[in-house]
């Protein structure tokens, strides 16, 4: 397998003419998730910025890898930001990994890459594993789109703030939380959004014991009751908005555009619309405004 791979690797171009950063997604459980191009990057940079240099070396070993390792967590962010910078200014290519999916989304990584970029570096991302996509992919939610919110607030009345001000939008939104938190979650979620509001519930994603479960808060709540094993492990949740008016904000952007072709102001075309299906004034007039930029830019 080791000899396979790195034959495929000699061809996965992947090292810019100048020293840069890479930014590479690692598996989330199954380590056969690592791409070809990850190997071939994690094998041939002079070293790799680890968030648990342990879970890594760990991954590296797998697949036979030798890289050096230095740690890059939350507490040492901008310390070690400033080492990959004089790395990279000395000459050599380097790459960011996290314990698991992508850096610098909900996970260390965004100081660095911002100090790498301002100190006129390039930044490559090296795309893979994503536990938000991964998520959002089987929940049955994601056609038009997603909100993701990150890791929940900790504390009780934050929670609850949070997931009231998500659940005004139009958009299904994707959060991560612990498993000494989850049944608080979902608890808020019932006190703030109600016992039959649906949710989707995914645990240790791509692990041996992935599990992932759709129905409403309380029918998610019994399951997770059910077998003690199912509180471990991190968890993705995806989460409609409060209201799931889907079909009618639909009809009211097609009568908008109609208003619009009709020859209406676009701030009446976006009253009409919204009054004729009571749907939020605002929501509909920024989709407008998107909707023009990308018609713009075909």
């Amino acid at each position: 397998m080791q000899a396979d791979w790195r034959a495929l690797a000699e061809e996965a171009s992947w090292r810019l003419p100048t020293a840069a950063l890479y930014v590479v997604a690692t598996p989330l459980g199954n380590r056969f998730d690592l791409s070809v191009r990850a190997l071939a990057v994690l094998s041939g940079v002079a070293g790799i910025a680890a968030e648990d240099t342990r879970v890594t070396a760990r991954l590296l070993e797998s697949w036979g890898i030798r890289t050096p390792l230095v740690a890059l967590h939350a507490h040492n962010e901008r310390s070690a930001a400033a080492l990959l910078c004089a790395r990279l200014a000395a000459g050599e290519h380097w790459a960011l990994v996290s314990d698991a999916g992508t850096p610098a989304v909900s996970d260390p990584g965004v100081k660095v890459v911002a100090m790498v970029r301002e100190q006129g570096f390039p930044v490559v991302a090296i795309p893979g594993p994503s536990a938000v996509t991964a998520a959002i992919s089987i929940s049955g939610w994601g056609e038009t789109g997603f909100a993701f919110r990150g890791f929940l607030p900790a504390k009780a009345a934050q929670r609850r703030a949070a997931i009231r001000e998500a659940a005004t939008g139009d958009l299904p939104t994707v959060w991560f939380e612990t498993p000494h938190r989850i049944d608080e979650a979902l608890a808020d979620f019932a006190a703030t959004l109600g016992a039959n509001h649906p949710v989707f519930v995914a645990r240790e994603m791509t692990k041996r014991f992935e599990e992932s479960f759709r129905g409403t808060v309380t029918e998610a709540q019994a399951w997770l009751a059910a077998r003690r094993e199912r509180k471990h492990g991190e968890f993705v949740l995806v989460v409609p908005p409060a209201n799931d008016d889907s079909e009618r904000t639909a009809n009211a952007r097609a009568w908008c555009e109609r208003f619009l072709a009709a020859g209406v102001a676009r701030s009446e075309a976006v009253r009409w619309a919204a009054e004729l299906f009571q749907i939020s004034k605002n929501r509909l007039y920024d989709w407008v405004i998107a909707h023009e930029r990308i018609r713009d830019d075909r």
